[in-house]
């Protein structure tokens, strides 16, 4: 009796869809987004030069290769400059954009509409209405402020959230709910400043313009801290927001649980821009500009996290870069600059949506 020896035959070599390649770690694999990947390279060369031009023009210059002695920790003449005034506010900068840019991917993702980030839709008016109110009633500590804008940010987003929800998150009334609540927030805010010491008023009125000015460790570590805890729950968003990113009947069928992931994604982008309001102030546009920039960039079908991050950082660091820089010795906030170029790109959208038939 002969025996049939069937040949094994051979693995097939996985395919990957136009625009991706495979990558193999160890015995898996999973595909990457060339387009994506480039333009998070190419985002993170930018900021790293955007970050030692930073560090090198001020009121005296400090050639490069000495700010790359500071921060490799060797010794250098410059380290006053670099190391004590300049790098901590710039790391403060550096964490703040990088929250913000995450923070507006994740709720325009949700929303499903450019507009919704967290300065449009009354996010940061809540942190800063409680931030502020607690600064006129005598809270001054840098310590207790970025908690306040945590608790203040999201009891505003669980208001537009609730009242937003009918049987399902619809995005335009998301949207418009939250611009209602952004403009009852800045009323508030206002009626502190008005019944506050004219002297807590005004650092108030500088806070609320998303300043850099005189930022230090004390800002930069907690933070820094906070978005390291926050990193295992922004990779299990970067995977939720593809379901998520899919229209509801598609996403149903394939056994997403909708109401809870898109809640956890709110949640997650609520906590990042509001401990970033809580380090700088309600820095504008910025969570409104990154994640539209990266997407347009990237060309994806959800808006990337890791590159919106990243642009977030590089429009902030640039952005306080300039403000130092444009009328010196006079300084600027930074919310200044931002809002300059945010503000034109908002009219854009809406013109764009208009013409679009409600789609931007």
């Amino acid at each position: 009796m002969t025996a049939v020896v069937e040949k094994a035959r051979p693995a097939r070599p996985r395919v990957s869809p136009p625009g991706y390649a495979v990558v193999r770690a160890g015995r898996g694999s999973f595909l990457l987004h060339r387009r994506a990947a480039g333009a998070a390279v190419a985002l993170a060369v930018l900021l790293a030069v955007v970050c030692v031009t930073y560090l090198s023009v001020g009121e005296s210059f400090v050639p490069p290769s000495e700010v790359l002695k500071v921060i490799l920790g060797q010794p250098s003449p410059d380290e006053l400059v670099v190391g004590t005034l300049r790098l901590p506010r710039m790391v403060t900068g550096l964490f703040v954009g990088l929250a913000f840019g995450v923070a507006g991917a994740l709720i325009q993702t949700v929303a499903r509409n450019p507009l919704a980030s967290p300065d449009i839709i009354g996010i940061s008016q809540g942190a800063g209405a409680l931030t502020v109110g607690a600064m006129t009633f005598g809270v001054t500590s840098y310590t207790a402020l970025p908690y306040l804008s945590v608790v203040g940010g999201i009891a505003a987003a669980a208001l537009v959230y609730v009242f937003a929800w009918r049987g399902g998150l619809h995005a335009t009334r998301f949207v418009l709910i939250g611009i209602g609540f952004a403009i009852a927030l800045r009323s508030v805010t206002t009626l502190f400043l008005t019944k506050g010491d004219y002297l807590v008023a005004q650092q108030a009125q500088v806070w609320m313009t998303g300043s850099l000015n005189g930022r230090g460790w004390e800002e930069a570590t907690p933070l820094g801290w906070v978005l390291l805890a926050l990193l295992p729950a922004v990779a299990w968003a970067a995977y939720a927001q593809r379901s998520v990113s899919l229209d509801d009947d598609t996403a149903t069928a394939l056994g997403v649980r909708l109401g809870g992931t898109r809640l956890g994604l709110v949640l997650l982008g609520v906590v990042l821009a509001s401990v970033a309001t809580g380090a700088a102030g309600p820095v504008d546009f910025v969570a409104l500009l990154a994640p539209q920039i990266a997407r347009r960039m990237t060309r994806t079908a959800q808006i990337p996290l890791l590159c919106s991050a990243l642009m977030g950082a590089v429009i902030v660091v640039l952005a306080d870069l300039l403000a130092r820089k444009l009328f010196s010795p006079t300084e600027l906030p930074v919310g200044v600059l931002t809002a300059a170029v945010g503000a034109p790109y908002l009219i854009w959208l809406i013109v764009r949506s208009r013409t679009a038939g409600g789609t931007a």
